[in-house]
């Protein structure tokens, strides 16, 4: 009796986010009917907040990013 080849399985590949891809996600869900948002006022609210982080440690600048993941995980979105 032969023996039957194990088919291997074909990895997809996933496109890596580029920092644009966030930047439109962004743009996505702060644009409301309140508040209007495009995406280059969204680039630039991101780009001040990174320079911000810039200002500090690594260590803790990851702490303010893993306290707002942290935050955002409570809220209902």
């Amino acid at each position: 009796m032969a023996k039957k080849r194990a088919t291997k399985k074909k990895a997809t590949k996933k496109n890596a986010l580029t920092l644009n891809d966030i930047y439109d996600q962004v743009s996505r869900k702060a644009d409301t009917q309140g508040v209007k948002i495009n995406v280059a006022e969204t680039k630039r609210v991101l780009a001040c907040f990174f320079d911000v982080l810039e200002d500090y440690k690594a260590a803790d600048a990851f702490d303010f990013v893993a306290k707002g993941l942290k935050r955002a995980g409570g809220r209902r979105r």
